[in-house]
């Protein structure tokens, strides 16, 4: 499917199959895998891992509707192109607006998460101007990095990957013969609050997968390699992810009250060099994290302008180092002003709702693009079934949310709407 014009100088289309799974795990596996598991702990206790497991494979299939979709397409934008073939450009510019919005926002609390993690050993780090150099700092180095070009990104990003897989691996296999089996048992039913509340964080700790098919366009081969990438993400994070909770859980007395839970489990089965372990980890992961979020950022602002649905100013491409040069600088300057000024928290839960948006209209392009297309170069099997049972299981987590949380959703909606409607009232006729 053809979904973009080429512009006078393009994307270089360096990235491999292995790649887009590298950015898909990197974006899932960030600080929330770290930080996360005393939050979750917290709130369901010890059905938390199996609440991690089910999130899992209810992301897969959410991820399946990516795959199918984004093997119909090979430019930059991975869900605003699936929902503007589908429903137009007023949805897909809303879908795309909150998909740059899921990730700006995941990227200030992230890099904040990064000077939490670190002050596990340097306390100072957590406030004033060692905080503040810390975050804008890490900013700068990686849109710096952004702008050098696709392949020094995805192998920063590898590298940082498997820098951040390698002490989750030892945190799992060297703690699991030491997990209590008695803390992993629950002590009693679930409320509906706990179980919708709860499943809305697990929403932002797995999530990031949706990032995978965005920089397709300069992916080698987009419509096999996206597909490959979407569902070997999930399987692999959700096997990290689960037997990391076990290990927490299994291993931590009083893990829901941790500000650094894998550090401080890890301190009890592996002694000061596991907690050192699990702190460098955290933060290789963060700025491995941080790495995705300002690449696939940059992509989503660099697919609206090239569709003309924002100033083209921002879909303009750097001659020597072909990446959307002032897409990835201002995605990072909106980075740096949220990280300075908003909270972990409620940023975290700002962008799951966002994230919420895009799952929805994935999963409904799925239908309608194959009435309008057919079979696709992958196409999920029981017809129409997962793609409604995704859409539903999405918009249900919705109801977990507070009000706080939901308000932020709808205004970054509103603010959407209206800069689509100045982008139409500004736009030039087409000749």
């Amino acid at each position: 499917m053809s979904d973009s014009t080429s512009p006078a100088v393009s994307l270089h289309r360096g990235l491999g199959r292995w790649d887009l799974t590298a950015i898909g795990v990197n974006q899932v596996i960030g600080g929330s895998v770290f930080l996360m598991p005393a939050a979750v702990a917290a709130q369901i206790g010890a059905w938390s891992w199996m609440a991690l497991a089910a999130v899992g494979l209810l992301s897969l299939l959410i991820a399946l509707n990516f795959a199918e979709a984004g093997s119909r397409f090979d430019g930059t934008g991975g869900a605003y192109l699936y929902t503007r073939a589908a429903f137009g450009r007023f949805a897909s510019f809303e879908v795309g607006w909150m998909l740059w919005f899921t990730r700006v926002t995941s990227w200030s609390s992230v890099v904040n998460g990064l000077a939490d993690a670190l002050s596990y050993y340097w306390p100072g780090i957590r406030t004033g101007a060692p905080r503040v150099a810390l975050i804008a700092g890490t900013i700068a180095i990686i849109a710096a990095i952004n702008v050098r070009g696709i392949r020094q990104s995805a192998w920063t990003v590898n590298l940082l990957t498997i820098g951040k897989l390698l002490p989750l691996v030892l945190f799992i296999v060297l703690g699991l013969p030491h997990v209590h089996a008695a803390a992993l048992a629950p002590a009693g039913a679930l409320t509906w609050t706990q179980l919708s509340t709860a499943a809305l964080f697990l929403v932002f700790a797995y999530g990031g997968y949706e990032v995978v098919p965005v920089p397709a366009g300069e992916a080698r081969d987009p419509k096999r390699a996206v597909p490959f990438a979407m569902i070997t993400t999930i399987l692999v994070v959700t096997a990290v992810m689960t037997l990391v909770q076990v290990v927490a859980l299994g291993t931590l007395p009083g893990l829901a009250a941790s500000r650094t839970p894998l550090a401080d489990a890890a301190l009890g089965f592996l002694g000061v060099g596991g907690a050192l372990l699990m702190t460098t980890g955290a933060a290789v992961s963060m700025s491995g994290n941080n790495v995705g979020q300002a690449l696939s950022g940059s992509r989503n602002l660099f697919a609206l302008a090239e569709q003309g649905d924002i100033p083209r100013m921002f879909g303009w491409v750097h001659p020597r180092y072909r990446t959307p040069a002032v897409a990835i600088v201002f995605t990072a300057t909106v980075a740096l002003g949220l990280a300075l000024s908003g909270s972990f928290t409620t940023l975290a839960a700002a962008s799951a709702v966002a994230r919420l948006v895009v799952y929805v209209g994935t999963c409904a392009s799925v239908l309608a693009l194959r009435r309008q297309s057919g079979r696709a170069a992958f196409t999920i099997p029981g017809g129409p079934i997962v793609p409604v049972v995704a859409s539903l299981a999405s918009a249900a987590i919705v109801f977990g949310a507070n009000a706080l949380q939901l308000e932020v959703g709808l205004i970054a909606l509103a603010i959407g709407a209206v800069l689509f409607a100045v982008a139409r009232i500004n736009a030039k006729p087409r000749t």
